[in-house]
């Protein structure tokens, strides 16, 4: 028999990985069986189970590639010199889910917010899931925490700020502009950058004399 490449396994993984966000994404994480994503990928059950034991192993794996790409994305750029800010950063971090996570429904909505709302509400059932999910976003909030210091190095943030609040509260604000997008549909790209750079404009007004 010939030996199967790694290229086609990866390949084979990546199509019901995709599939499965599809899935997901459009009718919710308990109204889509697996039969469900092998018609969608178009591949027999022992080819699909090959990969996954089922829903939940595929659902935790779609995750923690997700926080893997943020993860690596905020990694990165705490090595440039000077790092990007927030209004550059988040909106990249974005646009690289964008082309990790590149499905469109029918109508053409992206896949990833939608998949997003799906994942929370799973988590919070799901034990097993919230595993993945906490030991995913302590990484995230760990590379952020790496942009903050490489931030304090370049001279942009005072010694004393919080690196771990500005992690969360910069995780949250993406999270949240990504909520927007699933239950309001897609925005311009430059609002979510706009808006931050309004934000990082700010300043405290001299006291009055």
């Amino acid at each position: 028999m010939a030996r199967v490449s790694q290229e086609h396994l990866d390949a084979r993984r990546r199509q019901i990985l995709d599939g499965a966000s599809l899935c997901f994404a459009r009718n919710g994480f308990h109204a889509t069986s697996m039969q469900d994503v092998l018609k969608e990928v178009d591949l027999s059950a022992g080819a699909v189970y090959r990969y996954f034991r089922g829903k939940e192993e595929l659902i935790g794996a779609i995750v923690s590639e997700v926080l893997e790409t943020v993860g690596d994305t905020y990694e990165r750029a705490a090595q440039e010199t000077p790092p990007p800010l927030p209004d550059v950063l988040i909106p990249r971090t974005l646009a690289r889910l964008k082309e990790v996570k590149s499905g469109v429904l029918d109508s053409g909505e992206w896949v990833f917010p939608r998949l997003m709302i799906q994942v929370w509400a799973e988590t919070l059932r799901n034990d097993e899931l919230a595993v993945v999910m906490r030991t995913g976003f302590d990484k995230v909030c760990a590379a952020w925490a790496k942009v903050v210091e490489s931030y304090k190095a370049a001279g942009l943030m005072p010694e004393e700020a919080d690196a771990d609040a500005m992690a969360r509260t910069m995780i949250a604000l993406a999270q949240g502009f990504a909520a927007q997008l699933a239950v309001f549909g897609a925005v311009p790209a430059d609002v979510l950058q706009n808006g931050l750079r309004a934000l990082m404009s700010m300043r405290t007004p001299d006291p009055v004399a």
